[in-house]
């Protein structure tokens, strides 16, 4: 049987959970097993947080939000979201079994329509060497980067952490200066979006904030090094003890993350790098966000 071409179009509503699914599907070849569900209940959990992601970023940025249909399946998803005029890559994938195959490139042209009138922009990438090419064929500068992942040693937790647990609303001007502050644009609503898929905020009065989930940093933005470890502390003290934790997307200029996973006993690995266009700040003391930069 020939399969028709692929159709590129703005993704709908209707579009949403089959779009995650496509999306998730993409992701878990590049996780590693000691980070994907291991029963039903959490499996399901893993959906529907991507499910929100989806969403959230459908209502935001409609615009930036593609999908590929194929003989009426979505098989492909790309997002793009704009905060105060940096542009950022949220989510871009194929289903496995039909990469390579001319399908994405459609989706990921639609969502940087939406770059065009951006001062900068930013892709966190995966190690995948063809999403790579395509990156820095569209004009972006490469940045590498590592990771650290394992389980920590908890007799190493540093005494007479400063970082609090956070409010959206309260804290609302620290959360808005301090991404301000390493990337240029404030992260506005998607701070509650990442509580809404299972984190937990964290803030350090005058130096930033964090979110977590279950210990591994989802976001890290402070305005220095001390701050940015105190958090980054704080998340691994928050964790269940024994379960395993990653800090991902560590670039040039936060030497302060590879000090604190090196001392919690987390291992260091290569990891997808940054790609980046204009001014987009210093980028640290940052760790990004992979959903929302």
């Amino acid at each position: 049987m020939t399969l028709s071409p692929a159709i590129a179009r703005p993704m709908t509503p209707e579009d949403v959970d089959a779009a995650a699914d496509a999306g998730g599907a993409a992701l878990d070849e590049l996780i590693p097993d000691d980070f994907l569900p291991t029963d039903d209940a959490e499996r399901e959990e893993l959906r529907r947080r991507r499910r929100v992601r989806v969403e959230h970023l459908r209502r935001t940025d409609p615009d930036g939000a593609w999908v590929a249909e194929l003989d009426g399946e979505v098989v492909g998803i790309a997002l793009a979201l704009v905060r105060e005029g940096v542009w950022g890559l949220s989510l871009f994938g194929v289903k496995p079994g039909l990469q390579g195959q001319g399908i994405g490139g459609p989706i990921l042209e639609g969502a940087l329509g939406t770059a065009r009138a951006a001062r900068a922009a930013i892709i966190l990438s995966s190690t995948d060497p063809r999403a790579m090419r395509r990156y820095f064929r569209a004009g972006f500068a490469i940045r590498p980067c590592v990771a650290a992942a394992g389980a920590i040693n908890r007799s190493r937790l540093p005494a007479g952490l400063a970082s609090r647990p956070g409010d959206v609303d309260a804290d609302g001007e620290l959360l808005a200066a301090a991404s301000r502050h390493v990337r240029g644009a404030a992260h506005g609503a998607d701070v509650a979006a990442m509580l809404a898929t299972g984190g937990a905020l964290l803030v350090r009065d005058g130096g930033g904030f964090a979110v977590h989930r279950e210990g591994s940093p989802v976001v890290i933005a402070a305005f220095d090094d001390a701050a940015a470890t105190d958090l980054a502390w704080s998340c691994l003290a928050a964790g269940p003890p024994g379960a395993p934790v990653h800090f991902d997307f560590i670039s040039q200029g936060n030497d302060w993350a590879v000090a604190v996973a090196l001392d919690a006993g987390l291992s260091l690995s290569p990891d997808g790098p940054i790609f980046t266009r204009g001014d987009v700040g210093p980028l640290a003391p940052y760790l990004p966000s992979g959903a929302y930069l």
